[in-house]
């Protein structure tokens, strides 16, 4: 496992451009916790790591964000062999979501109903969609789950769906056996989160790219 030096974009780019982009990054993460607060909140189940994650939670009576940090940290020693390339981006990603995820479950109130557990989940799905695109955009490597899927992918050859659907389909198992909630919101996950970051993603890039040419000019100038 090989740390990414953050200091090579400082060489390449302004200073200027590398503290937006971590600001970027930081929002990005700490978004994508608020939404995993919503969608736990929503009550209609969850992502299949976070089907684990209040799985392990609920056996061991450890926090929701402390169990999502540790299983991060246990995904990232997987990437060693792997030998897969370790960001600033990937680190935060590993230390700041789960914390950012209980500071949203300790303001966000349990829904009254589903009628409003329900499109809180919806809420949820589409800000950590948008979150996803930022802290991607912000090009810091990518968090410790989607590094596992590219490495498997690059180690084994498979195809990237296979490789997600064996990973995903087998943390929602055990997840799922330690009592984890599992339900339709869990499906439309599964369905909803590719099209929406497909959707967010191009723009936030743009966004990005067109900050990083303005910010460039104006240096040379």
């Amino acid at each position: 496992m090989q740390l990414r030096s953050v200091l090579l974009p400082i060489s390449a780019t302004s200073r200027r451009d590398v503290v937006e982009r971590i600001v970027q990054l930081l929002v990005g993460l700490f978004l994508y916790g608020v939404a995993l607060g919503l969608m736990v909140r929503g009550g209609i189940g969850v992502a299949p790591w976070d089907v684990l994650a209040l799985g392990v939670s609920g056996q061991t009576g450890i926090g929701y964000g402390v169990v999502t940090v540790l299983v991060s940290v246990l995904v990232l020693l997987l990437w060693i062999p792997l030998r897969q390339r370790v960001g600033l981006g990937t680190l935060l990603n590993a230390l700041l979501v789960g914390p950012s995820a209980d500071l949203a479950l300790a303001v966000i109130p349990a829904p009254p109903s589903i009628w409003v557990g329900a499109p809180m989940f919806v809420a949820g799905l589409l800000l950590l969609a948008f979150a996803t695109g930022l802290y991607i955009a912000a090009d810091f490597g990518p968090g410790p789950r989607d590094g596992l899927m590219t490495g498997l992918v690059g180690r084994t050859g498979w195809p990237v769906w296979l490789v997600r659907t064996l990973i995903e389909g087998s943390v929602l198992l055990i997840g799922f056996l330690l009592g984890g909630p599992v339900g339709v919101g869990t499906v439309l996950f599964a369905f909803g989160v590719g099209p929406l970051i497909g959707w967010f993603l191009p723009w936030t890039t743009r966004v990005r790219a067109a900050r990083s040419r303005q910010l460039a000019r104006a240096t040379a100038h």
